[in-house]
């Protein structure tokens, strides 16, 4: 699926943009990362896409439809969406919770077939031994995961997550990536996931947004082409050292900038290619 962004710019007020003239093409399968610090417009970015905020002005298109044309059902089946944190605490099971995923394709008939996919991606997750507690009985680690499990339920053509991995541990982190990479793949199908891990974004990820304040893209690029000290420094606020290790790229932060040196760098915003 083709998501075109343009000319998207999202306000909640006359002089408050959190978004401003974004131009954005999403066309290939794969795992993108959106990076940048707090406060850049990264989740406001993904919610336009799926219509849960309305664009100020501007238009995106899934497939050449306009996506304010579509109602939430048929977005259901064309993009799956994760958000950061949600308020699943209600008494269900983890096999029931993640059956919800599979809402836009049910049919008189497709329970075993519903089931069948719930179970395989239940066994993926490393979700299976807990298929029958509730989800109040869960960490926040394995909410997370059960999460995740319902947007992969939904087999969408775009699948948007929103700091999937913020309440995990590393090995747990490093396997829902892989997933995440290996599905994306597989299905040839776009992963789009909020990342503010620079390391595992610059591992795994085969496309890169980076945004800057305010709510503008920095660049946009494999890993290699947009992660580099100079981009850092600028985005960030640090100083780093990039390694390049086993053919991935390893980021090392050293110390912040200072408040000086920083208004100096987006006085010179140009020289940094906006």
């Amino acid at each position: 699926m083709k998501v075109d962004m343009e000319k998207v710019t999202f306000s909640y007020s006359r002089d408050a943009f959190v978004l401003k003239d974004i131009d954005l093409v999403l066309d290939e399968p794969g795992l993108t990362c959106i990076i940048g610090p707090n406060g850049v417009g990264k989740s406001t970015l993904v919610k336009c896409i799926n219509k849960l905020l309305i664009p100020t002005s501007g238009s995106i298109f899934l497939d050449e439809t306009d996506v304010k044309s579509l109602n939430f059902k048929m977005l259901s089946k064309k993009i799956g969406f994760v958000p950061a944190t949600t308020s699943d605490s209600f008494s269900m099971s983890v096999i029931d919770t993640v059956l919800m995923g599979r809402t836009p394709h049910k049919h008189l008939g497709s329970e075993n077939e519903d089931l069948h996919i719930v179970y395989n991606i239940l066994e993926d997750m490393n979700l299976t031994h807990l298929a029958l507690r509730n989800n109040n009985e869960l960490s926040a680690g394995q909410h997370q995961r059960v999460s995740i499990a319902r947007g992969l339920a939904q087999e969408p053509d775009l699948l948007i997550l929103d700091e999937p991995t913020a309440n995990l541990d590393i090995r747990h982190q490093v396997m829902v990536i892989e997933l995440l990479k290996k599905v994306a793949h597989e299905n040839k199908i776009t992963v789009l996931m909020i990342s503010h891990d620079l390391n595992i974004t610059a591992k795994y990820a085969d496309k890169v947004i980076v945004m800057s304040t305010p709510g503008v893209i920095h660049s946009v690029g494999t890993p290699r082409e947009v992660m580099n000290e100079d981009m850092i420094r600028y985005v960030y606020g640090m100083n780093s050292k990039i390694l390049d290790m086993d053919g991935h790229l390893h980021i090392i932060l050293g110390s912040a900038v200072s408040d000086d040196e920083m208004i100096l760098l987006h006085r010179n915003e140009c020289d940094y290619g906006n």
